[in-house]
């Protein structure tokens, strides 16, 4: 037994050294390194409101490579960067912090570009200052720009939002002139005259933070004494406007969509009557010399062949209106009220133009025509529409617009010398005569010359709408090319048809009270 323990102890020793061997040589294998690899990364941050570059902004990447700030440029140029996808981020004070990301290459430069937008501030805006018009101005026009200033400190950058809200004395409605705008300056068109209007700017910074400003005020002036009433055409749509004689003090006292046209000023100067299509059809409406207070009074169209809404005239006593609703005659009272059938059309045709006297005790003159509009004439009758005879007769070209002289003996009318019958209603050389009521032959005021004079009209040229002037003494009327594409003017003459003057540009359906 003692000689078997010292064989197994005598093997031990060798294999724990072959065992160290092994160990040994394992530990001697070569281990793989994988190698670094690098590029640079190129970081411009930029304001995202202004687009311009941001100095001074914090810039560091994950994986972290470093802090850096960049420059006047807004760029700052990392190098070193381990390849891969790298997280950017940039801060600065006042601004909200943002990442982004670029991969990198080795031995490559990366560009990134980083917006930062301004912090939004819980704190209220400064209110707006420095009011246009002063607060407490007068004199002001229909149509007032107003304007503002931002808080003493307050930055363009800044974003600074506005609301504007009109209101007008003795009035709790408001007008919101402005919502949520960066505008400076509104327009507050279309004001009453001889009033007091107040408006107040609300700031808003893009935080959401308002700030309500001061209530400032200023006064319309008076009412211009406007006796001149007109219809113009701006960008295809016909307004009324009123003015002096010579075009100035201009009013608009219409800006609806729709057309509204053939205004005529009351012979109590108090009212407005004029005709609009806003319910599809054309009706008479009326409202107050400032355009305001406007109010349909007919419920039956005022219009028929070839009438757009300028078949109509006021009572010489300015209580009543004379219409034509197609081969029917009707008067109403100024509200609307005691509406009247007074004449039927003869057969086949339509009432249109229209005139009223208080001379000779109550006189109408009325044009009729056919569906074709050169298919025309004058009726002269009594004021309750009965005894309706021929004044003028179915010429060859067309006869419109009949209008009593100051007197009551005379009517003014035009008629188209040239007999031009054409269905469109173009004319050639329309004139205005003068047909006194004892049958005496007709006169022609217009004339005719080469161009324009004292004398005559121009070649190739239409008079059109002639009315007497207050006075009596003179008659004022519109001249437009006959191509039917030049803007008609308003002229006045004499009765005899010489001093031919310009009285303003661009006007039509001229009314002069």
């Amino acid at each position: 037994m003692p000689f078997l323990l010292r064989f197994e102890r005598g093997r031990r020793p060798g294999f724990l050294l072959a065992l160290f061997c092994l160990l040994v040589l394992a530990a001697c294998e070569p281990t793989q390194v994988e190698p670094a690899y690098y590029g640079a990364l190129t970081v411009t941050v930029l304001d995202g409101a202004t687009s311009q570059p941001l100095a001074n902004v914090a810039v560091s990447t994950t994986p972290a490579t470093g802090s850096f700030v960049t420059d006047a440029k807004g760029q700052v140029v990392i190098t070193s960067v381990p390849a891969g996808t790298v997280s950017v981020a940039a801060r600065r004070a006042t601004y909200d912090a943002t990442t982004g990301s670029a991969t990198i290459t080795d031995g490559q430069t990366q560009s990134v570009v980083l917006l930062l937008n301004k912090a939004a501030s819980t704190a209220p805006p400064g209110v707006a200052t420095r009011p246009t018009p002063a607060v407490g101005a007068t004199g002001l026009p229909a149509d007032v720009q107003l304007s503002w200033h931002p808080a003493a400190g307050a930055l363009k950058s800044d974003s600074l939002k506005y609301d504007v809200v009109l209101y007008e004395s003795n009035n709790l409605n408001q007008r919101t002139l402005l919502s949520n705008a960066r505008d400076t300056t509104v327009l507050a068109p279309g004001l009453r005259f001889n009033t007091t209007y107040y408006w107040q700017v609300t700031v808003r910074n893009p935080g959401g933070a308002t700030a309500r400003g001061p209530v400032w005020s200023f006064q319309t002036k008076g009412l211009p004494d406007n006796r001149f009433l007109f219809v113009r055409t701006v960008n295809g749509n016909a307004d009324v406007y009123s003015s002096n004689e010579t075009g100035g003090n201009l009013v608009q006292l219409t800006s609806s969509a729709f057309v509204e046209t053939a205004p005529k000023l009351s012979p109590n100067l108090d009212l407005v009557a004029y005709t609009s299509n806003a319910t599809g059809q054309f009706q008479l409406y009326t409202m107050g010399r400032d355009g305001a207070n406007k109010r349909r009074i007919t419920t039956l169209s005022a219009e028929g062949y070839n009438n757009a809404g300028v078949g109509y005239c006021w009572s010489p006593d300015g209580a009543q209106l004379l219409y034509a609703h197609y081969d029917q005659l009707y008067r109403v009272n100024r509200d609307g009220t005691g509406l009247v059938q007074i004449a039927t059309a003869p057969a086949g045709r339509h009432f249109r133009e229209c005139d009223w006297t208080a001379q000779g005790g109550g006189r109408i003159a009325v044009q009729t025509v056919g569906p074709n509009v050169f298919d025309s004439e004058i009726l002269l009758g009594n004021a309750d529409g009965s005894g309706l005879a021929p004044l003028v007769g179915n010429l060859p070209g067309r006869v419109d617009s009949p209008v009593f002289s100051i007197d009551g003996r005379t009517v003014a009318y035009t008629h188209d010398a040239a007999g031009f019958d054409d269905a469109s209603g173009r004319q050639l050389d329309a004139r205005i005569y003068l047909q006194r009521l004892d049958g005496s032959a007709a006169v022609d005021l217009s004339g005719s010359g080469g161009s324009a004079s004292s004398s005559g009209k121009k070649l190739g040229t239409n008079d059109l709408y002639p009315h007497y002037a207050p006075d009596g003494f003179r008659l004022y009327f519109v001249n437009t090319a006959n191509d039917t594409r030049s803007a008609p003017d308003v002229w006045v003459t004499d009765p005899d048809g010489r001093n031919r003057a310009l009285l303003f540009a661009d006007g039509n359906l001229p009314d002069w009270r």
